[in-house]
């Protein structure tokens, strides 16, 4: 049946960037691959609907994904891709009734979940931007991403993403230096060699290196050990910190972390997060 999303307000604000997965034809179940490994215990071809997919587009094993080694599923976040292509762009009609959709469907939701993921770090840009030229450039970029997130799905997949991704990874690298700039002025700790961009952190003992404004952007934080740290200012995009402990850490401030990297930690309710973002049911639950 058609939509009742209002097509107009998506995806300006970040109440439409959260997943729903109520409004979704379960694509990051069907579109995606993945394969054998720590993060899922079977191989899943894309474009083919995962074993544990239920006729009403449920997952039938949603409550036990973990226990039964679907790690992988937990962490993944569409930022609200999964209901703009099936409601919006392919108007409520579901890969299963119209299979000659199927492969647009599946190439679009690969699209837009890239430029949603986008929208949701330059909402937060838009609130940590200091100066006019990037403040500008912000709008622009949203502006521009609005329309093409519209409701014509050839738009979309004629899309160089690759260039607007680099249009956007510039302005959030300019926000981030405005941000960490009060940070940086007389703090030698974080201009050491291996607090920085692309730096390698596996496992490491971090609890007490001093971090505030740190460039930790595409890290490996995989397994490192962050209890009680403050991240007040740290760059965070892209970084990997699956496993990583951030039991009675401070991410409040922290900057361009998005949920799924979250749902990749580990943490425990003293674990202070951004307002935006949702404390994982499995930080609470054993």
């Amino acid at each position: 049946m058609p939509s009742s999303i209002d097509s107009s307000t998506t995806p300006r604000d970040r109440s439409s960037l959260r997943a729903d997965c109520s409004n979704c034809f379960a694509l990051c179940c069907t579109a995606f691959g993945f394969q054998r490994s720590i993060e899922f215990p079977i191989d899943k071809p894309a474009g083919t609907p995962c074993r544990n997919l239920a006729e009403n587009f449920s997952c039938s094993i949603h409550a036990t994904l973990r226990g039964r080694g679907f790690r992988g599923c937990t962490v993944f976040d569409c930022f609200g891709a999964g209901q703009y292509v099936s409601q919006i762009l392919f108007d409520g009609q579901s890969w299963r009734d119209r299979p000659e959709t199927r492969a647009r469907m599946f190439q679009a939701f690969g699209v837009a979940r890239q430029l949603h993921e986008m929208l949701w770090l330059l909402a937060e840009a838009a609130t940590r931007a200091i100066s006019p030229d990037t403040e500008d450039a912000i709008v622009r970029l949203r502006h521009d991403l609005t329309l093409v997130l519209g409701n014509d799905p050839s738009a979309l997949l004629d899309l160089r993403v690759d260039s607007i991704r680099s249009e956007v990874r510039d302005v959030l690298v300019a926000v981030s230096e405005e941000a960490r700039a009060s940070y940086l002025a007389g703090a030698a700790d974080i201009r050491q060699d291996d607090l920085e961009p692309a730096a390698d952190l596996t496992g490491r003992d971090l609890r007490s290196r001093q971090m505030c404004g740190a460039d930790l952007r595409g890290a490996s934080l995989i397994a490192a050990d962050l209890r009680g740290a403050d991240l007040t200012a740290v760059d965070l995009l892209g970084a990997d910190m699956r496993d990583a402990r951030l039991h009675e850490a401070d991410l409040s401030r922290a900057l361009f972390v998005t949920q799924m990297q979250i749902n990749a930690c580990q943490g425990d309710e003293a674990t202070v997060l951004p307002d935006a973002l949702e404390r994982p049911v499995h930080w609470t639950t054993h």
